[in-house]
């Protein structure tokens, strides 16, 4: 083959990884929490296609779905077996919060912040299918194997006889890892209302009543089985997250109001930085979920200048 022959060869290959790379990001940062890590797996996929004959690979989507799906098994073992510290600071900095419960608290998921206007269209790819900032944070509980199982079959459609070589499991092996990992993503990230006008009005009543000190108007806000996370650890039931909820009241001041991960948020910005950021799930018109990130390995990237005002 000549030079120039194996040159556009390449040139058509690139430009066919190119045109799988948004879906390939998103299957990545589903499994990872990190867009900084998901590019980091999608240019890994790029360098085992560029080493193998793709001429043999009959379905390359395929392909580099599955081979996404290995490397981030492979990241997230890693990280697993380095024991990465949980960073402190519930929904501001330092320290725990009364009435946490969960041990040693939470490895919180990176957000992907957008205007009120809306989100851009590359974002639309990595927030298909309503991955929520609760979706996240709910996968971050699960094993490795779980998390791929169900990222790979709930959320792309991977068969099952495809997902098993990968976790070294049989079919049916990877069949329940996913079915257990799918009774823990109901239980805690439960679809959020679409309507994003009537999300905002829930948060503000949420924070007006903080800022008045309302106790009973922040516990009329919230669902019952309301569970406030951070990194921290995580707050369980309307009573609890409304002694605590009290904090929220200056937000209304310092806080601008943005779409994270495609719902109603806030991110709080002090000297040109994101200082924290806070996702709202509202189900049925009541605060269902509340998760604080507040690390500034999650914050540093973001842009605050896309929020405007």
């Amino acid at each position: 083959m000549s030079d120039s022959q194996d040159r556009e060869d390449r040139e058509v290959l690139a430009r066919q990884f190119e045109s799988h790379r948004p879906q390939l990001r998103a299957v990545a940062y589903r499994m990872l929490g990190s867009l900084a890590e998901a590019d980091d797996a999608v240019q890994e996929a790029w360098l085992k296609l560029s080493r193998v004959d793709a001429g043999d690979v009959r379905n390359l989507g395929g392909w580099l779905t599955t081979v996404v799906g290995r490397v981030c098994l492979d990241m997230l073992r890693t990280r697993r077996s380095r024991g990465e510290e949980l960073l402190d600071g519930p929904f501001g900095a330092g320290g725990g919060v009364d009435g946490l419960s969960g041990g040693a608290g939470l490895r919180m998921p990176e957000p992907v912040v957008s205007p009120v206007s809306g989100v851009d269209p590359e974002q639309e790819a990595l927030l298909a299918d309503s991955v929520g900032l609760a979706l996240l944070v709910v996968l971050e509980t699960l094993g490795p194997a779980e998390r791929l199982a169900f990222v790979l079959h709930d959320l792309f459609g991977v068969p099952f006889d495809d997902i098993g070589p990968i976790v070294g499991r049989t079919s049916a092996a990877a069949r329940q890892l996913a079915s257990r990992a799918r009774r823990r993503v109901r239980g805690g990230a439960p679809v959020p209302d679409a309507d994003v006008e009537r999300q905002r009005e829930v948060v503000d009543a949420f924070l007006g009543a903080a800022r008045e000190g309302d106790f009973e108007g922040l516990v009329a806000v919230l669902a019952p089985d309301v569970v406030a996370r951070s990194a921290a650890g995580v707050i369980r039931g309307a009573v609890a997250v409304a002694s605590q909820a009290r904090m929220y009241g200056h937000l209304a001041g310092v806080a601008r109001y943005a779409l994270v991960n495609g719902a109603v948020g806030l991110v709080v910005v002090r000297d040109g930085r994101v200082d924290r950021v806070l996702a709202f799930t509202v189900v049925e018109g009541r605060i269902a979920a509340i998760d604080a990130v507040t690390e500034e390995e999650r914050l540093g990237a973001l842009d605050v200048t896309v929020l405007g005002g």
